[in-house]
């Protein structure tokens, strides 16, 4: 005897309203197993729900977790930009009011200093000042650092492309 006779008796008593007597009556003894059988299934799958609830949940909370450090990361960002800002252009600044005191000064006292400086240091002073202003210093430079920073400035753009 299989077990459709016994699901149809369930639900017709069901149907009827009496469940009561559906508690009351005498069951099938094939129900038996098929009952415990789904009473053990629905442990599982309640488990399960409570397993993928917790999931669920601690899912959206690390979600909110790396929401919130995305968001610390683009702030730190966002100020490191800025303060690079701040710092190229105060940097750039002060380079170029040393470049025109340079370019002010007399050219013999300007070379004087210029002597004193590493030719690749010098150079990047030179490049930046009026021709006639660079061509003083130069001119009031010993030959060979005048020759050494003539080679830094020329082999700057050696590299880059013609065309």
């Amino acid at each position: 005897m299989g077990l459709g006779p016994a699901i149809a008796f369930a639900e017709e008593q069901l149907e009827t309203g009496d469940a009561e007597q559906l508690e009351e009556s005498p069951q099938p003894p094939e129900i038996e197993p098929v009952l415990a059988a789904l009473q053990v299934r629905e442990s599982r799958v309640s488990e399960r729900e409570v397993a993928l609830e917790n999931r669920m949940f601690a899912l959206s909370v690390a979600e909110e977790e790396i929401a919130k450090r995305l968001a610390e990361l683009e702030a730190a960002e966002q100020s490191l930009s800025e303060a690079i800002t701040v710092s190229e252009t105060a940097n750039d600044g002060d380079i170029t009011r040393l470049t025109a005191v340079y370019e002010n000064m007399k050219p013999a006292d300007a070379a004087n200093l210029f002597e004193e400086m590493a030719p690749d240091f010098a150079s990047g002073f030179l490049v930046r000042m009026r021709p006639e202003a660079a061509a003083a210093i130069l001119a009031g430079l010993e030959p060979q650092t005048a020759y050494s920073i003539s080679v830094i400035i020329a082999g700057r753009n050696a590299n880059a492309p013609t065309e």
